[in-house]
């Protein structure tokens, strides 16, 4: 689902794995949410270089009446985005990569909803699936984006049905060409983190509120491990 994550690479990692500019200022996020702005990469128009953005989390179409349509858009499934009017324009011409190093899902358990923090095995940061848009009205301008889910792979299933996607590297290109893609092209596309590259761990629920932004917010916190997971966690 994706409904958190977090970006607390430095710049000069997410320089050299995007070949991108960070933007002047851009600090660790330990929580970031729906309505606040994320780090994103596209395409420049009329040239292949590549920009980084700090885009409104919550598409806005350019068609929208007004811009609060934008918090029921945070997120888009990736086996309907071709065909919803919200999200299919642009995914032909306007996708692109948002950039994390964890996200986090919430698991049912009989005590309550239990928060996990899902990251690169390696550590290393990852470019979720994402679509932008830019809408304006009297001279205001807002460019906004969501994020592309999937059906969850084995490892993070126990914990929720739903995961971001997650482009590889080698497709960055194809990804965030202003081209449309085959169709016999994006199923490969559209694919969660592989389950081999994946950690998952519990943490407190400090995450919970939005208002804590800080590296607490990705400690492991020690609780007894579903046998499921026993593989995914990083404490062995």
């Amino acid at each position: 689902m994706c409904g958190r994550y977090s970006l607390t690479t430095a710049d000069g990692e997410l320089t050299s794995a995007f070949q991108i500019t960070c933007p002047r200022g851009l600090a660790p996020r330990y929580n970031i949410a729906p309505g606040q702005g994320v780090l994103a990469i596209r395409q420049r128009e009329n040239t292949k270089a590549r920009e980084a953005v700090l885009l409104h989390w919550g598409l806005i179409p350019s068609w929208a009446e007004t811009p609060q349509i934008s918090s029921s858009l945070t997120q888009a499934r990736s086996e309907t985005v071709r065909d919803k009017p919200a999200f299919k324009a642009s995914f032909r011409t306007r996708r692109c990569l948002i950039v994390a190093t964890g996200f986090y899902e919430w698991q049912s358990t009989p005590a309550g909803k239990q928060p996990f923090h899902i990251t690169h095995r390696a550590g290393q940061p990852f470019a979720m699936g994402g679509l932008w848009d830019r809408w304006e009205e009297n001279g205001a301008v807002i460019e906004s984006c969501t994020v592309l889910t999937c059906a969850a792979h084995q490892g993070v299933a126990p914990i929720h049905h739903r995961m971001p996607v997650v482009i590889p590297a080698s497709q960055y290109d194809r990804w965030l060409s202003p081209s449309e893609i085959p169709a016999a092209e994006i199923a490969a596309l559209l694919q969660p983190m592989p389950s081999e590259d994946t950690v998952c761990y519990p943490v407190s629920t400090f995450v919970n509120s939005v208002r804590n932004d800080s590296p607490q917010c990705i400690l492991a916190c020690q609780q007894q491990r579903p046998a499921n997971l026993q593989r995914t966690l990083p404490f062995d």
